[in-house]
């Protein structure tokens, strides 16, 4: 066995799962205050990652520039997007909101289709180093910053709820919008600051992998590849999330070592995941961390 090999290949799963794990907890945001399972979450990777390459590539601006320029534009499309698609959608059966998701995600993908094309696009050079090794393993430089941003954007989230106003009004109305909004909270405040904190945390996600594999429809894939580490974890559940996408992404590159070397079946990284979110289905349906409904009849 070529441990070497799978020790690379578990670290990298690692550090992608780290992604798996920021962009399960917009989900995770966005079902706690709203209940909505947002399906379009695929496309807010694609749509920041071109706004951020075609800040880099037609205004020529650097990349720290282009990519908070990215991240403020999405901020503002998550706030947008709410307001004037979801925010009307308020009280209507949940499969109807569920059914405007997918709807705006065939929207989105097909958009980007037409104003950026179909050919995937690289972004510029960012760092001088495209690789460093530690400890003996290869590590990309824009691995090696995901990591990084990662943690700095669970850290936030972690000290967002607990500490900050906005994070206290956004668990409340997770709680119970009615209670909530009897204490003063704007409800619809609140939908949309989740909406831009989740359009905004997935551009990043969206950023980094465009810089590693190139800007491409396969970007907003990620959405639904994603979901599996979200039901692990638990659909209500933060840490959930993140457990849930170190677990994901570990297990993806560990199942295509063992396809490669011994089962040659082929394609188990894409849907050795989705075995795991069947079997969760059956033995654990509210996932690892997941709150438990109780419903006595």
């Amino acid at each position: 066995m070529n441990f070497e090999l799978l020790t690379q290949l578990i670290v990298n799963g690692l550090i992608v799962g780290l992604l798996y794990g920021v962009i399960g907890m917009c989900f995770v945001l966005v079902y706690k205050s709203t209940k909505i399972v947002n399906f379009a979450q695929g496309e807010f990777l694609l749509i920041g990652a071109w706004v951020c390459w075609a800040a880099l590539v037609y205004l020529q601006l650097p990349f720290f520039v282009g990519f908070l320029l990215s991240l403020c534009f999405m901020a503002a499309f998550g706030v947008l997007l709410q307001m004037v698609v979801l925010r009307p959608m308020i009280g209507e059966p949940i499969i109807s909101v569920i059914m405007i998701t997918i709807g705006l995600s065939i929207f989105f993908q097909s958009l980007m289709k037409w104003i950026f094309g179909v050919s995937p696009q690289s972004y510029p050079q960012v760092f001088d180093t495209q690789n460093i090794n530690i400890l003996g393993l290869n590590i990309e430089m824009a691995y090696l910053m995901s990591t990084v941003i990662a943690l700095v954007i669970m850290g936030a989230f972690y000290f967002f709820f607990k500490y900050s106003k906005h994070g206290l009004a956004m668990r409340a109305t997770a709680f119970d919008q009615q209670v909530a909004q009897s204490l003063g909270i704007s409800v619809k405040n609140v939908f949309a600051m989740s909406w831009a904190i989740a359009a905004t945390v997935s551009a990043t996600a969206g950023v980094v992998l465009g810089m590693v594999n190139g800007v491409s429809d396969s970007l907003s894939i990620m959405g639904i590849k994603v979901f599996p580490a979200v039901i692990l974890g638990g659909l209500d559940s933060i840490i959930g999330a993140i457990v849930g996408g170190g677990v994901i992404g570990g297990l993806e590159n560990v199942a295509e070592f063992v396809d490669s070397q011994y089962l040659q079946i082929g394609n188990m990284y894409d849907i050795a995941p989705f075995y795991v979110l069947l079997v969760i289905l059956w033995f654990k349906p509210y996932g690892l961390f997941g709150t438990k409904d109780i419903e006595r009849i």
